[in-house]
This record gives C-alpha cells, structure tokens and sequence, in this order.
C-alpha cells in the first residue's frame, strides 16, 4: 500500500511516500526543507515532487501519515490541515503519529533502512524539539522505545533535573542539540527531526490491519502566542 507521509512539527518541512507491506515499510520518495518560516509554502509542492518521483498519483495512495507534533501552532497546522483534507477529497484514511514518538523510535531502535547506524539500544533516550520561548518538547523512551514520560514542554532546566532522576543517558533532536549544556547529557547526531521512516512504521500496524481513519488532533501542549482580546476598546475618542 502506497501511504504519503506528512510532518511540520518542527522546522523540518516533510514529505514521503511509503509503501507499507506484510514485511516492513520501504521509503518511495522523500523530500525535507529545514525553513521554520515556510511550512505553508513548502509542503505542497514537496507532496507534488515525491509523487512525481515515485511515477504515482494521488489516486494511488492507500492512506495518510501525518505527524501530530507537538510543535509550534501555525507550522503544525499546515501538515494537519494539509493531510485531512487531501484524505477527505481521496476517500482514505489519515493517521496520526506523536513526532516525538518518531524521533524516539528512530533514536532508540534505529532504522531498518539504514543498517549502519548504532541506535542507543539498552538505554533510557530524552527526545527533544525546540519550542521556542526558551522551552523544549520532550519525552522519554526506554530501550524498547516506549514514551515512559512526556510529551511535555518545560524549561531545559527543569528538564535536566527530572532526566538526572529517571536515568536518561542519552539526548536526542533539535531541542537537546541546542540546549546540550543545560541537559547535560550526551547528544546523538542524528536523528535531528522525526522521520517519515519511523512515522510511517508507527503507523504500519493500523494501516495493514484497514482500522479506521483517525481525526488528527494537533498536540500543542500550549495555548498560541496570539490570542483574541479579552477586553473591546473603543474606537471613539
């Protein structure tokens, strides 16, 4: 089955097509702009330039990945809006995957499409995205790559001092990468953004077995920084 994957939790514009099988999942295409500024621009015509790659339609595809972030409110919703509303004009179902689980996977089991890399197996991962305001998303993962804490936002700070009582060795994404002194932990390289790899495995499972659609929640795990004025001010002088 031929699935489009979506995610702009973060400053990563991403699309892929995956082809979801009995045996696995298997990448078609995929294409990635780092632009925190641009997600509304970017992301359509990376959807048109994977489709192209792989010879296929939209007809063609099976079902729809999309990340749920957290992430920032106006980037996030792009990838949202964009995947529910292609899945409603297709006829087909929408998933939706936590970006931090992605990033969590990947970081914590590695990827079956590249072989070479050495995933943090045997240990306690901290996943972590850039919010802004001097924040982090995060969440943690064991060596199975179960969440077992998260997805929350918080100071690095305070981050650290819970990651130092549950036994987190190792650090991983934007978030941990740009604030790697005040978390104190050892930052792996890679994987910096969720991929469309590990959002399409995450997913695998419901996709096979035809579950139904799902609505795609956006997870900001706080309110956006423009908010409607509680108070009406008069225009008179």
């Amino acid at each position: 089955m031929l699935v489009l994957v979506v995610d702009s939790s973060t400053p990563a514009v991403t699309a892929a097509l995956a082809e979801v099988t009995t045996h696995g999942v298997v990448l078609r295409a995929e294409r990635r702009t780092v632009d925190a500024r641009a997600h509304g621009e970017l992301l359509a015509p990376q959807i048109e330039a994977v489709l192209a790659e792989a010879g296929a339609r939209p007809a063609d595809l099976a079902a729809i990945v999309a990340g749920l972030g957290p992430g920032p409110f106006t980037g996030l919703r792009v990838g949202l809006v964009t995947a529910a509303t292609m899945g409603q004009v297709l006829a087909i179902p929408t998933y939706g995957v936590g970006s931090l689980d992605a990033l969590g996977r990947e970081a914590v089991l590695g990827r079956e499409a590249e072989p070479s890399r050495e995933p943090g197996t045997g240990r306690r991962v901290l996943v972590a995205s850039d919010a802004r305001r001097r924040e982090i998303y995060w969440a943690l993962f064991d060596a199975s790559g179960d969440r077992v804490a998260g997805p929350a936002v918080d100071a690095p700070a305070a981050v650290a001092g819970r990651m130092a009582e549950w036994g987190a060795t190792l650090a991983v994404g934007e978030g941990a990468q740009r604030y790697a002194e005040t978390l104190a932990l050892p930052v792996l390289p890679e994987p910096t953004y969720p991929s469309p790899y590990a959002l399409a495995e995450l997913a695998a499972e419901r996709i096979r077995a035809g579950a139904p659609g799902e609505s795609l929640v956006p997870l900001y795990l706080r309110r956006p920084d423009a908010v409607a004025a509680t108070v009406h001010k008069s225009v008179l002088p």
